[in-house]
């Protein structure tokens, strides 16, 4: 964790802890660091999600781009895959997201792509940080006719979406497909992709207003989408959060297949293809125990990271896996695109229903999901990392530990973008694991509140 940097970004709320002035500095900055080295006229991309506060933060971050000499081409509401995929194919020097992905509306973000689409390090997000808050470097600031200018593109959605299509062979005809959209950034982009791949698409919250976005809505809440499934008749369900770098489905019967299945699922397929690159999936330390049974039993390598998506990046291009990602539906396909992107895992995932003729419930089964509770327990943004120095804390989780051991298993962390401390107990009896997870929230916060 950074001094403005958390684990996807700046984020907090908007016009108050991410400002107007805050957000041009972050153009200046970023602009100044990611460009450098070059000796042409930067061309740098930013896109955004719905929120109200987008246009604010657009024209702040645009400003601060342009004061350094560098051409923003504005994107308008796009995925934040979409940001990262046309980086590249633009040849851009840079591309930049506005968004908080799954935080609710108030919130909003600005993320970093460098020219090869990827997050930056956290070395880069550092030189970035003093610039702003130690005036370490001292940015010269053009005049005349080297001032930055702003140019408006209407064809990136169709673009990003030709490239989706691109990634699979075949079509999805014969295939019913429910949407929903969270009223986010991919409210136009999701449907139109899986209607012109030749699905039967119906669609709920994809009608943005800028402060629906996420509200009871998209993979944060999927409960809404679980009906419409079922009501629709449709074959699955696909829900996306606020930028559509995740996704999580919903199968025939209305049953949640989250990111650990997904993997499975397209894992197999690839594995039986003579594609899955080392024959091993990356996931987090959140993934559910039953990935692992899964993953033993079919012969497939798991390599567990940290949680957060850069983590599993990380590893992924360290070792040359082409497959990885979190329970949450971050999935990553290095083969195709260097972040994590919904509408590139739902094609996918769609594209084994159709090539293999199974349900999704069927798909699904091939992995056994063991309860697993998940709570947060509201601190103070300073005592969120402290959990690990707390006696009390400790001696209760290794308790824990011993409990469950063989058959569970405890995990705390901070969040990376709020004041909360995260608690995940596995095991086999929902009720109870739920009860001591109650407990233990009780304690942290109690501790760290």
């Amino acid at each position: 964790m950074g001094r403005l940097f958390g684990t996807d970004g700046v984020r907090g709320i908007a016009n108050s802890e991410l400002t107007a002035e805050l957000a041009y500095k972050l153009g200046q900055a970023g602009a100044y660091v990611l460009t450098a080295e070059t000796k042409h006229t930067p061309k740098i991309l930013v896109g955004m999600d719905t929120r109200i506060s987008g246009d604010m933060l657009e024209a702040s971050l645009v400003a601060g781009l342009c004061s350094v000499g560098a051409e923003v081409v504005c994107l308008g509401i796009v995925p934040t895959p979409a940001v990262a995929y046309l980086t590249r194919h633009y040849n851009a020097d840079a591309g930049v997201v506005i968004s908080a992905s799954h935080n609710p509306y108030e919130f909003n973000g600005i993320k970093f792509f460098n020219n090869k689409g990827y997050k930056l390090s956290d070395a880069l997000e550092e030189r970035i940080e003093a610039i702003i808050l130690d005036n370490s470097e001292k940015i010269e600031l053009p005049t005349g006719e080297k001032i930055g200018r702003k140019i408006e593109i209407d064809s990136s959605l169709d673009e990003y979406i030709n490239f989706i299509k691109s990634t699979i062979s075949g079509d999805l005809k014969g295939l019913k497909v429910a949407i929903d959209c969270a009223n986010g950034a991919s409210y136009q982009a999701a449907p139109i992709t899986f209607f012109e791949l030749g699905a039967d698409v119906c669609v709920i919250n994809n009608e943005p207003d800028g402060i629906n976005i996420n509200k009871n809505c998209g993979s944060t809440h999927i409960e809404q989408l679980q009906k419409f499934v079922v009501e629709s008749g449709a074959d699955v369900g696909l829900a996306f959060d606020g930028d559509a770098d995740r996704v999580l489905a919903v199968d025939e019967n209305g049953n949640l297949v989250d990111g650990d299945q997904i993997m499975a699922i397209i894992g197999l397929e690839l594995k039986k293809q003579g594609k899955l690159a080392n024959n091993t999936i990356v996931a987090t330390v959140m993934s559910n125990l039953g990935f692992d049974i899964m993953a033993k039993r079919e012969g497939i390598n798991i390599v567990k990271t940290k949680v957060g998506d850069r983590y599993v990046l990380e590893n992924m291009l360290e070792n040359g896996h082409i497959l990885g990602g979190e329970q949450s539906g971050h999935i990553i396909f290095l083969e195709h695109n260097t972040t994590g992107d919904g509408i590139l895992t739902g094609t996918h995932l769609l594209s084994v229903m159709k090539s293999s003729g199974k349900k999704l419930s069927e798909l699904a089964s091939i992995m056994q999901v063991l309860p697993q509770v998940l709570m947060n327990a509201r601190v103070s943004n300073q005592n969120k990392e402290k959990y690990l120095e707390d006696e009390v804390i400790c001696k209760m989780c290794n308790e824990l530990e011993e409990e469950f051991k063989d058959e569970g298993r405890v995990l705390i962390r901070p969040s990376g973008t709020e004041p909360l401390v995260r608690v995940m107990i596995e095991g086999k009896d929902k009720d109870y694991i739920a009860k001591r997870a109650i407990e233990l929230v009780k304690v942290i916060e109690e501790r760290l509140g």
